[in-house]
């Protein structure tokens, strides 16, 4: 048969065909279909999508093509991804992509830059003091120096905030960025070419001897560093007669759960469980000591306060369990929650809460968060009005977040690591506080450190200044007359303990301007009743009885 004949084809065997043709048309407009609004003066016919697995989708592609005004798809996004996890927990959060390398940047030990440590001062970048070995050290920028431009661009006494600064001076390595200064005693700017390079950001404070054989070791975070750096410390208090240690955990906010597993596993014997998570759709995981440790077999009190969280509260919760050490200071935050980060293929991140963190006795040491997040992160201010922060009495736990030690100490869960030994907020040095929270002891500290550099360089070292430099009669009238002038009356008289916090706060900050944190810590220390605490619980016997070293 030739192709090009037609074959006859009977009408019947079209039927099927064009009924499926029906059925899927009336499917389509039925999706597609919307009933008008009785009550409004238009009405749209089609919807834009027929993808009902997709609604979050729907709804952004449906405000950007029909919305009054012109909005951007991406900001429909990321502001719907952010409302998504605000419904989850606290933590639970999504980084944009701008963001993601700053926040990350700390976490991972390094970031890149100039390399300074600088505050803002009267609407001025001043340098602290530039990091070692960094750009702007290499450069010759020395502390004091006001930087004033930032390529063209004025960035003093023009109200720029500090991350508008940070977002200025941070850069990829090898880039370079041109920096002007104002230094004291020079009457013309200096210019300086500085290409940033890799800067390291310590998490370990300081580290030093703070009386014989009593060590101190202060971290900030737990980052990528955190444990390399805590071991160096130990090796060098050892070569200082350390016998006993202060690990000091206050104010930090947390970071790297390995950071903390790492550094509790140097204190407690090999096989003690430091920490287990357990989620919905996370198998339960224990982490355990698994080596010989630095400092397991010595005496250890841990400080922690309400600003101590996450894996500050991970190691506080595993030396207090395993009764390994003390635990003193104020009630932790009460992070207990464990975040998996997710990449997205834009650079940014999603932070997922998956599980939660327990205590080797079985506390969950996460407190409520259903009252919303404001309330959550607020919650400190309910403890210092019902009196927490400064009698421990006015704290209550229910009996079934009783769990009790090895050694049969008694433990509480529900939220925070309760310490051993209470530390009370100070709440009686009204002027103190008032002079302090103005900023007044900071900045009178730096600007008497600038004026007398010369001076105190002289000193040599930080503990040369530790131990020879005094806050004398004419040094704090001086600053009773610059608090004065600005609009603060004196208390009459102002009392002892007061005096001494000042005179104590004002060598602390003079010194830090001048040597760094060695000449910091150990000033402030002397009158840290917390750390007198700890010093005091390692010569009590009873308290020693309690912990297993």
């Amino acid at each position: 048969m030739s192709n090009n004949v037609k074959r006859h084809i009977p009408p019947k065997v079209y039927l099927p065909v064009v009924f499926a043709l029906v059925l899927i048309l009336g499917f389509y407009l039925g999706l597609h279909l919307k009933t008008p609004d009785n009550n409004s003066r238009e009405s749209t016919f089609f919807s834009v999508s027929p993808d009902r697995s997709n609604k979050i989708g729907n709804v952004i592609d449906y405000i950007h093509d029909s919305y009054v005004d012109s909005v951007s798809r991406e900001q429909l996004t990321e502001e719907s991804i952010k409302n998504l996890l605000k419904s989850l927990d606290p933590h639970s959060s999504y980084i944009p992509a701008t963001d993601f390398r700053r926040l990350n940047d700390p976490l991972m030990g390094s970031f890149e830059g100039i390399g300074i440590e600088f505050n803002m001062i009267q609407d001025t970048v001043v340098v602290i003091h530039p990091i070692p070995g960094g750009p702007s050290e290499r450069s010759g920028i020395m502390p004091g120096d006001r930087i004033i431009k930032v390529e063209d661009t004025l960035i003093a006494g023009v109200n720029m905030s500090t991350a508008d600064v940070v977002d200025m001076l941070m850069g990829e390595k090898g880039t370079v960025v041109n920096v002007s200064v104002i230094r004291t005693g020079v009457p013309e700017p200096l210019s300086f070419r500085l290409m940033r390079d890799k800067i390291p950001s310590y998490s370990l404070d300081i580290a030093y001897i703070i009386n014989e054989g009593t060590g101190y070791i202060r971290l900030n975070k737990f980052s990528a560093t955190t444990h390399q750096e805590f071991t160096e410390g130990l090796e060098e208090l050892y070569e200082q007669g350390l016998e006993r240690l202060i690990l000091d955990l206050r104010g930090n906010g947390g970071g790297f759960l390995d950071a903390s597993i790492q550094i509790a596993d140097e204190l407690l014997e090999a096989g003690n469980l430091i920490v287990y998570t357990d989620g919905r759709n996370r198998p339960r995981t224990y982490a355990r000591a698994r080596r010989q440790g630095l400092f397991e077999t010595k005496p250890v009190i841990v400080l922690i306060d309400e600003w101590s969280a996450s894996a500050s509260e991970i190691i506080a919760g595993a030396v207090q369990d395993n009764d390994r050490g003390l635990v003193i200071g104020r009630r932790s935050f009460g992070k207990g929650l464990v975040q998996e980060q997710v990449q997205l293929g834009d650079g940014s991140a999603l932070r997922i809460t998956v599980a939660r963190y327990y205590t080797p006795t079985g506390r969950s040491i996460q407190k409520p968060y259903d009252e919303g997040e404001e309330a959550y992160i607020n919650e400190f201010i309910q403890r210092y009005y019902n009196g927490e922060l400064v009698n421990p009495d006015s704290i209550h736990f229910e009996d079934s977040l009783r769990f009790e030690t090895p050694a049969g100490r008694t433990v509480y869960g529900g939220g925070g690591i309760m310490p051993d030994i209470f530390v009370p907020l100070e709440s009686d040095l009204g002027f103190f506080n008032q002079v302090f929270n103005r900023g007044h002891i900071y900045t009178y500290a730096f600007s008497y450190a600038d004026n007398n550099r010369a001076s105190l360089e002289n000193f040599g070292s930080a503990q040369s200044f530790v131990e020879d430099f005094a806050i004398n009669s004419v040094i704090y009238e001086q600053f009773l007359d610059y608090v004065q002038e600005r609009g603060m009356s004196l208390p009459q008289p102002v009392n002892s303990r007061t005096e001494l916090h000042i005179r104590t706060n004002l060598k602390a900050y003079i010194g830090r301007n001048i040597f760094g944190a060695e000449a910091f810590y150990p000033v402030l220390n002397t009158i840290d009743n917390s750390v007198s605490k700890a010093l005091d619980a390692f010569d009590d016997e009873d308290a020693m009885a309690l912990i297993a070293w």
